[in-house]
C-alpha cells in the first residue's frame, strides 16, 4: 500500500468515525441525554464526559472589538500603544477549588493542577460540586477585568474559559453561553472549537501549548489568547453579566494515559 492510499484510508475512517459520533453522540442534535455520573456510585461508563457541546460549524469568527489587544501584544515593545490595554496586567493568582471537583479530578496541593486520576474519591456531596469532570475556580469577578493562563500541552482534551455562579452543577451541562458557560476546547488532539451558540470551528496555525484568558465585566467580553505566539484565539462579545464570573476547567477524561497531563495555572509573565 502507498503512503497516499494509506492516508486516504485514514481519513475515511476518521470521516465515518467523525460521523458516528455526531449521530448518536454529545455532537448530535438528538434529545436523549448522555449517562450523568452520580456521586452516589461509580459511572458504569469512565470514558463519557457529560458535556453537551452540539455540532461544529466551520469557520473562523474574530471579533473586531477585540483586535487591537491582539495587534499590540504582537508588537514589538517600542511599538505597543500604552492606551491599549495590557491583557497581562489584569493577572488574578487563580487556584482551583476542590469543593467544587469532581471525585476522579486530582488536584496538586499547591491548587495549581488538575487531571483526571481515574480512581474514584469518596468526597462529600455539596452544592458546589459537579457531577462532570469539571471543577471551578476560588477565586470570582464581578466587575473590572481579570487575565489567567493554563498550560494545556501534552494534552488530547480539554475544557478551558469563565462560568457564572449559579451554572447548573447536577445535571446535564451545555457548554455554551446561554447557559453561562464562556468556553473554548479541544477534543480528539486535533479538534478546536469555541462553545458558542452556534459552536464556532478554530482553524489555528500551531497547536496550544498555553491559553489565556481574559475577561471585561462591563464591556461583556470574553477572549482567549495563544500565549505562546501573542495571538487572539477567539471573543466572546456583548455579554451580559449579572452575577460572579469563576475560571472554569475540565481536563478531560485520560483516555488510558492518552491525555494523562494537568491543566496547569501558570505565572503570567507581565514584561512582555
Amino acid at each position: 500500500m502507498t503512503q497516499n492510499s494509506g492516508q486516504e484510508q485514514a481519513n475515511r475512517q476518521l470521516i465515518s468515525t467523525t460521523k458516528k459520533q455526531e449521530a448518536g453522540g454529545y455532537g448530535s442534535k438528538s434529545t436523549s441525554s448522555p449517562p450523568w455520573n452520580s456521586l452516589g456510585a461509580k459511572p458504569k461508563n469512565k470514558s463519557s464526559l457529560p458535556l453537551d457541546m452540539g455540532r461544529r460549524l466551520t469557520g473562523r469568527t474574530q471579533h473586531p472589538e477585540a483586535r487591537d489587544e491582539t495587534e499590540w501584544l504582537a508588537l514589538p515593545s517600542h511599538r505597543r500603544v500604552s492606551s491599549t490595554p495590557r491583557v497581562q496586567q489584569y493577572a488574578v493568582d487563580v487556584t482551583l477549588d476542590p469543593d467544587t471537583a469532581h471525585p476522579w479530578l486530582i488536584l496538586s496541593a499547591d491548587g495549581k493542577q488538575v487531571h483526571h486520576g481515574d480512581v474514584w474519591k469518596n468526597l462529600p456531596d455539596n452544592p458546589k460540586r459537579f457531577l462532570s469532570l469539571s471543577l471551578l475556580g476560588k477565586q470570582s469577578l464581578s466587575s473590572g477585568r481579570f487575565y489567567f493562563e493554563v498550560q494545556v500541552k501534552e494534552k488530547t482534551d480539554w475544557v478551558l474559559g469563565v462560568a457564572r455562579e449559579s451554572i447548573n452543577r447536577k445535571g446535564k451541562i451545555t457548554l455554551r453561553p446561554e447557559d453561562g458557560f464562556w468556553t473554548i476546547w479541544l477534543r480528539n488532539g486535533n479538534e478546536y472549537e469555541a462553545n458558542n451558540y452556534p459552536p464556532v470551528y478554530l482553524s489555528l496555525e500551531s497547536w496550544l501549548q498555553k491559553v489565556g484568558v481574559f475577561v471585561d465585566y462591563e464591556e461583556g467580553l470574553v477572549s482567549f489568547y495563544d500565549v505562546d505566539a501573542a495571538a487572539l484565539i477567539y471573543s466572546f462579545t456583548g455579554c451580559s453579566f449579572t452575577e460572579k464570573l469563576y475560571p472554569y476547567f475540565s481536563p478531560w477524561n485520560n483516555h488510558g494515559g492518552i491525555n494523562s497531563a494537568p491543566l496547569i495555572i501558570c505565572p503570567v509573565n507581565q514584561t512582555v
